[in-house]
């Protein structure tokens, strides 16, 4: 029975669920830590609404977001170069 899970062929779609189920822990874990509006223990969420902008602006300005600000909207751009650019 377990040799009819464990085929060579079904290792890229054990691959790919791993991706996506760490992709999904790892923004679950990011909000849960670093959201400035999820209060997970009693005393912040007596507190009540705050205005707290620079640690909203800290958590929406993170450094993947930074990194691709100024980058072209292209996924492969050597490709795309190639392809589209006259010689």
């Amino acid at each position: 029975m377990a040799n009819r899970w464990l085929r060579p062929e079904v290792y890229p779609l054990f691959a790919a669920v791993g991706v996506v189920v760490g992709i999904c822990g790892m923004q679950l874990i990011r909000n849960i830590c670093f959201n400035p509006e999820v209060r997970v223990n009693m005393e912040n969420r007596a507190a009540g609404v705050l205005d707290n902008f620079s640690e909203g602006e800290k958590y929406a300005e993170h450094f993947v977001r930074r990194y691709v600000r100024n980058k072209a909207p292209e996924i492969m751009p050597s490709i795309n170069s190639f392809f589209t650019d006259p010689k």
